[in-house]
């Protein structure tokens, strides 16, 4: 079984940083990709940051050039950095990953931005 669990979220302040961080209970040189989305309340899930077993990311139009994402497959976990937040970023953030045609997604963590 995939487990997935967020950790980082919170309050951060509008020009703010955040850096959120998702620990897999499978090694992720055996999935598909592995990354994050957003949601707010109402709104469709949308695409944050992904990356590809063979390296390849893949970004929000939202958040290009203002995010980051890095993979660890020794530590298992996938970590995502934004700056510029602003009061748009706030939203349900989750960890994603797939393996072998299957999508996985942790709990969730909140993250708001201050205006």
């Amino acid at each position: 079984q995939v487990q997935l669990v967020e950790s980082g979220g919170g309050l951060v302040d509008s020009g703010g940083s955040l850096r959120l961080s998702c620990a897999a209970s499978v090694n992720l040189i055996n999935v598909n990709a592995v990354g994050w989305y957003r949601q707010v309340f109402g709104r469709k899930r949308e695409l944050v940051a992904t990356v590809t077993s063979g390296g390849s990311t893949n970004y929000g139009e939202s958040v290009q050039g203002r995010a980051t994402i890095s993979r660890d497959t020794v530590k298992d976990t996938v970590d995502l950095e934004m700056n510029g937040l602003t009061p748009e970023d706030t939203a349900y953030y989750y960890c994603y990953l797939q393996r072998a045609g299957v999508d996985y997604w942790g709990q969730g963590t909140r993250v708001t931005v201050s205006s």
